[in-house]
């Protein structure tokens, strides 16, 4: 099975406003970016967006090595809070309604098809390629505001 890095990040102006996400795909020497927006979405729906498009990527079972600097997105993975909420129909813990169904029900998925391994990584320190899926993610919802 291939190893393959997998960098996502993903940014809002406003929340809800004009958002984006990046994504870092490597496997040995290739590495792909990926990145794209939305005009009304949230930081969250960004975030697991970038993590969906990366997964989307790959046309083969692979152990991948997920880094995120959301606590979101890799908490609920990783101590399986997302497979609980789905569990109970997409209700949490407390009995409030799970935000993003949608998105965690596609990304839920796509980690079934894959040995998921999860890494935080503190957002805008020193990851270089973390700061990268965020430049990515900034220079997409900055374009949707007409600002690129």
């Amino acid at each position: 099975m291939k190893t393959v890095t997998l960098y996502t990040d993903g940014a809002c102006s406003g929340n809800p406003g004009p958002g984006g996400w990046g994504a870092i795909l490597e496997y040995g020497e290739y590495s792909k970016e990926f990145s794209g927006g939305e005009e009304n979405t949230t930081n969250n729906r960004m975030e697991l967006t970038a993590v969906i498009r990366g997964l989307q990527a790959l046309n083969q079972k692979c152990a991948v090595e997920l880094y995120s600097d959301s606590k979101y997105v890799i908490d609920a993975l990783e101590k399986g809070w997302a497979e609980g909420w789905e569990k109970r129909g997409w209700v949490k813990a407390d009995k409030k309604p799970a935000l993003n169904p949608d998105l965690w029900e596609q990304l839920l998925q796509l980690t079934r098809q894959h040995e998921m391994h999860y890494h935080w990584v503190k957002g805008h320190a020193d990851n270089p390629k973390n700061n990268r899926c965020d430049e990515l993610a900034v220079q997409q919802w900055k374009q949707i505001k007409g600002e690129a």
